[in-house]
């Protein structure tokens, strides 16, 4: 049959290749990430929230005792005496006790019967701190000059209020136990000037900073809790999904071992099987050839001929079952070699020409010019070719038509694609007649004979060649087989005394 130019011929085959997105999986994801965000029962981290407290009692040990030595500086160079100097050792020695309990605790190990003890012992440490404030806003200085040192005491207090309540959000007690008692000292020492509206004003700003600053410790605790359970959610969706992944790498590995057990078993039963079957083939056709002289009874006649036809049928099952079986035990070695894809396609067309004259069935080849050689297993390229125009050829109707295209795909590879003009396949039949003994709906009801197995090896002939194998169909339109094979394997060498260059081909 003569070949026909088909530069036409679909260049962006390959693009169909696109893999749809796996929706249950993002169902699935979807799902946990819902369930992580929407939890609404928030637990209790005692013990990770005492961690925390101590972790930033150590890290800021040095922060208020700062504060507390740059206003002893500042007072001393404002004419305060002694007095100041104590109270910055009374309050940098309580801020030290207090780090110094924090590192004991750090290095520690806590049992969870201890930790309510533990959070008390820091309230009491916040207690202590307190009482150096309170020993703060007692202090005076007549002879200073310095007529607004209440207000100065109110800003720094305030200011002490601020920082603790941000590293010691872990503990949220801890802002009210610490400055309740110097609050209430303060506005113990201005009760008598309440009535100037500047006293009154701090007395209300401490007040109001008290309350805030409590709320803002326990805001912080709050987001400090829920961050927690978040976490703790998701450590326990990550070791459910760990758990999963073993349970299903488990199973995988039994179902390969049971697979590969199975396709070494049957590879192994060649010679058992075929021995046999080929005797009662033989014998068969001897009998109904009457090799040895006539058989006077017809039907005996006939039985033989039915006995060698279902032998064949039989040994062609065998043949495929033991094709696919040494596949999968990874036993098919290729034998490869440099060849033209159009030459092995020509020598196909030729064999099936006459099955299909038979059904009044039109073979046309496209094959697009300035094909290379590729390196490839000749025998298992015819199977591919035979394997996909027999299943044409067998559903095509009569006065149809089936089209063997060969070419490049974008990639810089070549394709060969078998498409007809039959009943074609329903989307969801696709995987069905792809896998092992699968055959569609059409097939079945109308009783083609067949094993199911050879779109299957066909697949996997070509994965053997790294290539991709896909089925495209649609219902009363026809069916495309295509089969795709990697640049790699395209050999740019001369091919039978004739030197070529590879054309350049549109991305």
């Amino acid at each position: 049959m003569a070949l026909l130019d088909a530069s036409h011929a679909d260049k962006n085959i390959v693009d169909r290749r696109k893999m749809p997105r796996n929706r249950d999986m993002s169902i699935v994801v979807r799902s946990a990430r819902d369930r992580l965000m929407q939890r609404t029962k928030i637990e209790h981290f005692d013990r990770e929230l005492l961690f925390m407290h101590t972790r930033a009692l150590i890290i800021n040990a040095a922060t208020i005792p700062l504060l507390i030595a740059i206003v002893t500086v500042t007072s001393i160079f404002a004419g305060f005496g002694q007095q100041m100097i104590v109270w910055a050792c009374i309050g940098i020695g309580l801020y030290a006790l207090l780090g110094l309990m924090a590192r004991q605790i750090d290095r520690s190990a806590i049992r969870d019967t201890q930790i309510r003890q533990w959070q008390l012992v820091y309230l009491l440490g916040h207690f202590l701190t307190g009482t150096g404030w309170t020993y703060f806003i007692f202090l005076q200085c007549e002879v200073c000059g310095i007529g607004q040192f209440s207000i100065i005491k109110a800003v720094v207090l305030i200011l002490a209020m601020a920082i603790t309540a941000v590293f010691s959000s872990a503990l949220r007690l801890a802002v009210p136990v610490a400055f309740t008692l110097p609050v209430v000292a303060y506005i113990s020492t201005v009760s008598g000037s309440l009535a100037e509206p500047v006293q009154a004003t701090m007395v209300v700003m401490l007040l109001a900073g008290l309350t805030f600053f409590y709320l803002v410790a326990t805001r912080l605790n709050h987001s400090v809790v829920l961050t927690l359970a978040l976490q703790a959610e998701k450590d326990a969706l990550i070791a459910e999904l760990e758990t999963a992944n073993a349970m299903s790498d488990e199973g995988r590995r039994r179902a390969e071992e049971a697979n590969l057990a199975k396709s070494r078993f049957l590879a192994s039963m060649s010679h058992e099987l075929r021995t046999p079957l080929n005797a009662i083939l033989g014998f068969s056709e001897v009998m109904a050839k009457e090799v040895l002289g006539p058989i006077e009874n017809g039907t005996y006649r006939e039985y033989a001929g039915d006995i060698h036809a279902s032998g064949e049928h039989l040994l062609n099952l065998i043949n495929e079952i033991l094709d696919l079986s040494r596949i999968e035990a990874g036993r098919h070695t290729l034998s490869e070699e440099s060849l033209m894809l159009t030459d092995v396609a020509n020598e196909c067309i030729r064999m099936m020409s006459l099955k299909a004259r038979n059904k009044d069935i039109t073979l046309i080849p496209q094959f697009e010019s300035g094909m290379l050689p590729m390196m490839a297993d000749e025998r298992s390229l015819r199977q591919i070719l035979l394997n996909l125009m027999a299943n044409a050829v067998k559903f095509t109707p009569s006065n149809g038509k089936i089209y063997v295209k060969i070419g490049w795909t974008a990639g810089g590879g070549q394709y060969l694609s078998v498409r007809d003009t039959g009943p074609g396949i329903a989307a969801d039949e696709i995987p069905v007649v792809l896998s092992a003994f699968g055959q569609g709906s059409i097939a079945i009801k109308t009783a083609e004979q067949g094993t199911g197995l050879g779109l299957p090896i066909v697949q996997a002939l070509v994965h053997v060649h790294d290539g991709e194998f896909h089925l495209f169909s649609k219902l009363r339109e026809g069916t495309e087989a295509l089969a795709t094979f990697p640049r790699s394997r395209v050999v740019s060498t001369s091919f039978k005394g004739r030197t070529t260059t590879q054309p350049q081909k549109a991305a």
